[in-house]
């Protein structure tokens, strides 16, 4: 399976606390982890060339990681458009933390995405909603995480076709933390978690999560329908 991590790069240029946590960059702490179950796992940031998804790079990946919060905008719309049409096409997605805003999630959802947020230091508790589903695989019944970043609802995403997980925080509010989706011949994992002043993605049950979402989001030879002007399979008969 060919992994591609992708993410913005740019809280730890500009932010010590999420330099000191991530020093080598969010993208690079998912990677590794990812690489313990994947041999060909890549990373790709903003600011390269084409955001480092060029054609050639989005036709080889099998499952897109994608971690954006500030430079959503930055994002060209030609390029958040090709990966539409590749998850359409049947690559994985799988989205985390703040990538709800980002283009090629908002373009795949069709909604605003919007919901409610603060930054408090407040516990968050990931209540386990779908037992037997191959994402919850390995874990118990809820993620304890000691301080995270709050979503609330209302969240703007269509009706999951997948409920996963729905978070509890602190401050009393709830979110739909894990939902999937299936797109064209592509499938979709959103994870809540993952705030960058916080050390989240070195949680081992967090990465399991992620983990899981990655094998789950992989095509497996879907077959291509085909459209259009169909001629018969069988003779058809002739009515007087």
């Amino acid at each position: 399976m060919n992994v591609l991590v992708w993410n913005e790069n740019r809280h730890e240029k500009e932010n010590q606390v999420v330099a000191d946590i991530y020093p080598e960059g969010i993208h690079s702490a998912i990677a590794d982890f990812l690489g313990e179950d994947h041999e060909n796992v890549k990373t790709a940031t903003l600011d390269e060339k084409e955001h480092g998804l060029t054609d050639e790079v989005l036709a080889e990946t099998d499952v897109l990681v994608w971690w954006g919060h500030k430079a959503h905008e930055e994002v060209q719309d030609e390029i958040a458009e090709k990966v539409k049409q590749r998850v359409l096409d049947g690559m994985g997605l799988v989205v985390l933390h703040s990538a709800h805003f980002s283009k090629p999630f908002k373009k795949l959802m069709g909604t605003s995405c919007d919901l409610k947020w603060r930054e408090a230091d407040e516990k968050e508790r990931l209540w386990v909603v779908d037992p037997s589903h191959p994402i919850t695989e390995g874990i118990g019944e809820f993620i304890e995480l000691e301080k995270e970043e709050m979503y609330g609802e209302h969240f703007d995403i269509p009706t999951p076709e997948e409920l996963i997980f729905v978070s509890w925080f602190e401050g009393g509010e709830v979110f739909r933390s894990g939902a999937t989706f299936r797109r064209g011949k592509g499938k979709v994992f959103y994870f809540r978690p993952g705030h960058e002043t916080y050390p989240t993605y070195y949680n081992k049950e967090v990465q399991k999560v992620i983990r899981n979402g990655v094998k789950w989001v992989k095509n497996t030879e879907t077959p291509t329908p085909v459209y259009g002007n169909a001629q018969p399979l069988e003779e058809i008969s002739t009515k007087s």
